[in-house]
């Protein structure tokens, strides 16, 4: 039995090179005799330039810039033939933070990084949006590539407080004949009860009293920069306005395009025709619930694995989306650490609990052969 085991990371415990490994190790253990192919997945968030570098080749720069709260933190750019990809999570992600400060917490990191990257004599910028600890709508991206204010923009969204006036006209002078591409993990608006704030904010540590206030902040950052018309608003109603806190419509206004990064990522290590050649697709994430739809890892493959006829199954730290909606993604099913060993023994030891997992799942869907009496 041909298998591929294509997850993505595991947040804040394993890689998803880590993942596969312990995936694969498992599943080993109970059928030694299947054909096991790797192939780590990541759309946008973190371990995005280590997939495509992987997948692609090319050269790495390390460059150093400030961090959501000001520190300095190192970014790795990939180059290229002329094009650059940057993960957003490196300059602004969660690990860079010891507690939550989502009313500081800046993305002028990743302005910084981009302007690394042009200044390396990239003409094509690929910035990868998931994992960020931040909700300032980019104004501190735009703040690192010139753009300037009535309020500084590399403060948070505290910073936005009474802002009135933004003038972008550096910012894209300053990135005058670069292609921008943001690479999305999710099509959330910049504003409103499905936009970035109410749906990812608690996540980055904002109490529910605090999500409304932080709206209507960004909403004012929305007149400043586009106007107060609908139609001159229009863009913060984009789908992937609202990825990595609002990165998305910062990078719109300066004239990105968008995509999902799983898609990016599914054509350049050539996922569909690996699905092909396989009998049974493996995928997984830390959590797998509703925010699995459209644009993640999990429902990338999936599609992919369907586009195959191929079965697709997922193995996580915690499964939270019933039958109905699993097989909405194209799942056919889906199986949780946290229910074979419980939350904190599997949180405890990720990789030995996931392998665990693995090797219960392949009983299942790789059973021995059996012989002929």
């Amino acid at each position: 039995m041909r298998v591929l085991v294509a997850p993505d990371a595991f947040a804040g415990t394993l890689s998803a090179p880590e993942a596969a490994r312990a995936i694969a190790e498992g599943w080993s253990r109970q059928s030694p005799g299947d054909e096991l192919t790797a192939v780590p997945m990541a759309d946008g968030g973190p371990g995005f330039v280590d997939v495509l570098h992987a997948a692609l080749g090319g050269d790495l720069q390390v460059v150093t810039v400030r961090g959501p709260v000001g520190a300095p933190v190192p970014v790795t750019v990939l180059l290229r033939d002329g094009t650059a990809w940057i993960e957003s999570a490196q300059a602004c992600g969660h690990p860079l933070l010891d507690r939550p400060d989502p009313w500081h917490a800046s993305t002028v990191g990743v302005g910084e990084a981009i302007a690394a990257a042009v200044d390396a004599g990239a003409r094509r910028v690929v910035i990868g949006l998931g994992g960020s600890a931040t909700n300032d709508g980019g104004a501190g991206l735009l703040g690192a590539l010139g753009a300037t204010a009535d309020v500084p923009l590399d403060a948070g969204p505290n910073g936005l407080r009474d802002v009135t006036s933004v003038d972008l006209a550096p910012a894209r002078e300053r990135l005058e004949g670069v292609e921008l591409v943001a690479a999305i993990d999710v099509d959330a608006p910049l504003l409103g009860m499905f936009g970035a704030t109410k749906t990812f904010g608690p996540q980055k540590g904002l109490q529910e009293d605090e999500i409304l206030v932080v709206d209507r902040l960004l909403d004012a950052f929305v007149d400043a920069t586009c106007g107060t018309t609908p139609a001159e608003r229009r863009i913060a109603d984009s789908p992937g306005a609202g990825a990595a806190g609002g990165l998305g419509f910062a990078l719109l206004l300066l004239g990105a395009t968008t995509q999902p990064g799983v898609d990016l990522v599914a054509d350049a290590v050539g996922l569909a025709e690996t699905c092909a050649a396989h009998d049974l697709v493996v995928s997984g994430e830390g959590t797998f619930d509703h925010t699995s739809r459209s644009g993640k890892v999990v429902h990338g493959v999936a599609a992919r694995a369907a586009g195959a006829a191929r079965p697709c199954i997922v193995l996580a730290g915690q499964v939270t989306v019933g039958t109905r909606e699993m097989r909405a993604m194209g799942v056919e099913s889906a199986y949780g650490a946290a229910d074979l060993a419980g939350v904190e023994a599997s949180l405890a030891d990720p990789y030995g609990s996931l392998a665990r997992l693995a090797e219960r799942v392949a009983r299942t869907w790789s059973p021995p052969a059996r012989t002929m009496e």
